[in-house]
C-alpha cells in the first residue's frame, strides 16, 4: 500500500474514531438525566442547535472554501464545482430521505419507504442517516492532506484535525440527542446509551471508505467536497433546525446554533 494512503487511512480512523467515540459520550447523558420530559427535552433542542451550528461554519470553512480553492489550483471555474457538488450533495440526502424509513423526533408519520420498523429503529435511522456526510467530510480532508505536500499539505491537515474536532464537538449533543428521546420512548438507560453510541458507527466507516477510494476520486476532489458539504447543509435545514425549534425552548435552539458556528470557525481558523 501507498505510505501516503495508508498514513491517510490511519489519520482518517483515528479522526473518525474520536467523532464517534464523542457519539459514545454524548449518549452517556442518558445515564444521568434519567426520564425527566422536561430535562430532556431543553437538552435535546440545546444539543440539535449546537449541531446545526457546527455543520454549517464547517461547511463553508472546512468543505466549501477548500473545494473552490483546489478547483482553482486544478485550472477550474472554482464556483462551478463548488455549487455542481453542492446541489449534488443535496439532491443524494433527498434521495436517501425519499427511500431510508425514519422518522423525525417529535414528528408521529415515518417517512421513507413503508417498512414494519419499530418506532425507535426509524428514530436511530434519521440520526444514522446524517452522519454518513460527516465521516465523509473528515476522510475527504484527511486524503486531500496525504495528497497534497509542503505547505499545503499541512494547511489540509490542520482543516482535517479541526474539522474532526469540530464533528467531534457536535457530536457529544447529538449523541444525547439519540439517547434522551430513546429513554422517553421507553428504553433502558444502558440500552438508549448503547444504540446512542452505535447511531455514530457509520462515520468511522464512511470515513475510511472515501480514503480507500481516494485514488479513484482524487481528479474530482472538490466535486466530492462540496458534495459533502451540500448533504450537510440539507439535514441541518430540513432536520436540525426545525427538530431544535419545536415546543417551547426554541431560544435555547437559536443560542445553541450561534454558539456552535461560532465555536467551529474558531476552530477552524485557528487550526487551519
Amino acid at each position: 500500500m501507498d505510505p501516503s494512503i495508508a498514513r491517510a487511512l490511519l489519520w482518517a480512523a483515528c479522526g473518525c474514531g474520536f467523532t464517534w467515540l464523542m457519539t459514545t459520550a454524548g449518549s452517556s447523558v442518558v445515564l444521568f438525566t434519567g426520564k425527566d420530559p422536561e430535562r430532556g427535552k431543553l437538552a435535546h433542542h440545546i444539543f440539535l442547535g449546537f449541531a446545526a451550528g457546527v455543520m454549517v461554519a464547517a461547511s463553508v470553512w472546512s468543505l466549501l472554501n477548500p473545494a473552490i480553492e483546489q478547483a482553482e489550483e486544478l485550472g477550474q471555474i472554482g464556483w462551478i464545482p463548488a455549487a455542481g457538488g453542492f446541489l449534488l450533495g443535496v439532491a443524494f440526502l433527498i434521495a436517501l430521505d425519499t427511500l431510508l424509513p425514519h422518522l423525525h423526533v417529535g414528528s408521529d408519520e415515518p417517512e421513507g419507504l413503508r417498512a414494519g420498523w419499530k418506532r425507535t429503529t426509524l428514530m436511530v435511522s434519521a440520526v444514522t442517516l446524517h452522519n454518513i456526510p460527516e465521516g465523509m467530510s473528515v476522510g475527504l480532508l484527511f486524503a486531500m492532506a496525504s495528497q497534497a505536500s509542503g505547505a499545503a499539505g499541512d494547511t489540509y491537515l490542520g482543516m482535517a484535525f479541526a474539522l474532526a474536532l469540530g464533528i467531534g464537538l457536535q457530536n457529544f449533543p447529538e449523541g444525547a440527542a439519540v439517547s434522551l428521546p430513546l429513554r422517553r420512548e421507553g428504553f433502558s438507560r444502558w440500552k438508549a446509551f448503547v444504540v446512542g453510541s452505535l447511531s455514530g458507527i457509520v462515520e468511522p466507516i464512511f470515513g475510511v471508505a472515501v480514503v480507500l477510494a481516494a485514488g479513484w476520486i482524487s481528479p474530482y476532489m472538490p466535486w466530492m467536497l462540496a458534495f459533502a458539504a451540500g448533504a450537510m447543509i440539507y439535514v441541518v435545514v430540513e432536520e436540525l433546525i426545525p427538530e431544535a425549534h419545536l415546543g417551547e425552548h426554541s431560544n435555547v435552539g437559536t443560542l445553541g446554533v450561534i454558539a456552535g458556528f461560532v465555536i467551529m470557525m474558531v476552530l477552524d481558523v485557528a487550526l487551519g
